[in-house]
């Protein structure tokens, strides 16, 4: 690899990490009433967002949308298989509670992803559109029809939200 692939896959990551962080910290800033401070954090977030598509862009790594879903496939099943699984068997102490909850509940989205990326694969052309609800606590995703209760967290069908 490249020195210039080598930095362009380090800066996708680095700005891919800032524009979650950024998003996280303007939920709390808005949380806390700081309206001023969320707009600015959503800001840097769009904006590292957008760095981080040029970054694939010019990896070459956006490629036709069947390429793209293997990629997807590819990735969420090689997490949810073998990252995930490693590290919930890890030993974790009573501290780690929310560090394995979190593993847990990304655990159950991967492999729904998954499942979703090889249906719309199959399905590609044939513009079948379905509806998505994301449970805003685990991000657990269901589709066209939202459950009584997240079947990851437990929680209400009000959490969950319609990706449109």
């Amino acid at each position: 690899m490249s020195s210039l692939e080598e930095s362009l896959k380090e800066m996708f990551a680095a700005v891919s990490q800032a524009n979650r962080k950024y998003s996280a910290f303007a939920k709390r800033a808005e949380d806390e009433g700081q309206k001023d401070v969320a707009k600015l954090l959503r800001a840097a977030s769009e904006a590292e967002g957008i760095h981080a598509n040029n970054f694939l862009r010019a990896m070459g790594m956006i490629k036709s949308t069947k390429e793209n879903l293997n990629s997807a496939i590819d990735g969420e099943v090689k997490r949810f298989l073998k990252i995930y699984q490693s590290m919930m068997n890890t030993e974790m102490t009573e501290d780690d509670r929310w560090a394995r909850m979190s593993l847990c509940y990304a655990h159950e989205a991967e492999k729904k992803f998954a499942h979703f990326f090889e249906k719309a694969l199959l399905n590609l052309g044939q513009n079948k559109e379905a509806d998505y609800f994301v449970c805003k606590i685990c991000g657990f995703t269901v589709e066209n029809e939202l459950p009584e209760k997240c079947p990851v967290c437990g929680s209400r069908k009000k959490v969950f939200e319609k990706i449109e």
